[in-house]
């Protein structure tokens, strides 16, 4: 399993952000090019790739996803293996997503089994949203898997645990960026301006209303603006102002509740304020929600036949384009703990890399449980 390691270790120095992800991919296909060429296809897909392993007499295909972009956020963990584009980090778990998913592929293409297994390798997932668009792509219409599967490192659970649930996983998820222009001006004559720090303060505090007055107690929501810039020195009305955060929500129909109350706040500043508004809700990421079936046939196979400690966590406002896939695919998405003490996006994020060899093991043993075929744990 060491190699898998390096692998990650590797991969983490060089993380590239959504559509960029070049050196990733030239890097996955080296790899690829070290084993036996007659088990597996592999075909580009803008910065991503499928990779089909045959198998010796196939029933279904069965779908494996990695995410592979990074995140742009300056890397501060003091790694001997840090990253090494300035200003870029895996600080969100893909780096072992791919090398997980190596380690997998590598076993299956040297252990063939019944079934074909398609890994896609999906770029793009922390932005703009590759999984929709991979989904849409002619090689999935040619490769389809009857059924998908994946993981996402989860810093707060120790190495040898995994988490799932059957049904709601991640929450529905949208961007949010509204710009504001009103009239600048001298901070002397305030009367002949329309000031847009002004506006923007106050539709903070209006959108913080809408979770509390317009969403159903019984549902969830969250609305955060998490960066605002506006003007350009102290003793000058601000002309513009831009505020950019975030939507998540459990279910569609309060998304859309609070994509419209938002909507209505804003012609009330535009009218109030005497400013033009514009917004836009970016990459919006479907919910994760795990199909009962599959689901409950992983969580019974890890408890009965692994010695990985299975947790039925509860639903996360956590944002994955995976909704994408098993929205149009049955399939599920589980955690797999890490034990890092700092959280998913952070700059000193740093998983326990003991967690690789643990999920190789378990998704080659999952692969093989449907095979009929005794599970094994694999050597180190």
């Amino acid at each position: 399993m060491d190699r898998f390691i390096k692998i990650r270790r590797d991969l983490h120095q060089i993380p590239e952000l959504g559509y960029k992800e070049n050196k990733t991919q030239q890097y996955l296909i080296n790899y690829l090019s070290t084993l036996n060429a007659e088990r597996f296809v592999m075909k580009k897909w803008k910065t991503g790739l499928f990779v089909k392993v045959a198998g010796t007499n196939p029933q279904q295909t069965i779908g494996y996803r990695a995410d592979i972009d990074g995140l742009p956020i300056t890397e501060e963990t003091g790694y001997e293996f840090s990253s090494k584009h300035k200003g870029n980090m895996h600080a969100c778990g893909h780096d072992f997503h791919m090398s997980i998913a190596l380690g997998v592929l590598t076993h299956i293409v040297n252990h063939p089994i019944r079934d074909d297994v398609l890994f896609l390798f999906q770029p793009a997932e922390e932005g703009p949203g590759g999984a929709l668009e991979m989904l849409n792509s002619e090689i999935m219409k040619a490769w389809k898997p009857d059924e998908i599967f994946a993981l996402h490192i989860a810093p707060e659970y120790p190495v040898g645990t995994i988490a799932t649930k059957e049904g709601l996983l991640f929450a529905n998820t949208s961007e949010l960026f509204i710009n504001l222009k009103g009239k600048g001006g001298h901070a002397a004559y305030p009367h002949l301006t329309n000031d847009m720090v002004v506006a923007a303060c106050a539709l903070v505090s209006q959108l913080q209303s809408i979770v509390s007055r317009n969403v159903n107690p019984l549902d969830s929501a969250v609305v955060t603006i998490g960066k605002i810039t506006g003007g350009t020195v102290q003793n000058i009305i601000a002309e513009n102002a831009r505020l950019e955060g975030t939507i998540r929500t459990l279910s569609e129909e309060a998304m859309n509740d609070v994509k419209g109350r938002i909507t209505s706040i804003l012609n009330g500043i535009e009218i109030g304020y005497q400013c033009e508004v514009e917004i836009d809700f970016g990459s919006n990421y479907y919910q994760v929600n795990n199909h009962s079936d599959k689901t409950r046939e992983f969580m019974q196979f890890v408890n009965d036949q692994t010695d990985v400690k299975m947790i039925e966590c509860t639903e996360a406002m956590t944002g994955e384009d995976f909704g994408y896939l098993i929205k149009d695919i049955p399939g599920f998405m589980f955690w797999l703990g890490v034990d890092s003490p700092y959280g998913l996006h952070h700059a000193k994020l740093m998983p326990n890399e003991q967690a690789i060899p643990v999920a190789i093991n378990l998704i080659t043993q999952y692969i093989n449980y449907k095979q009929g075929l005794t599970p094994t744990i694999l050597p180190s």
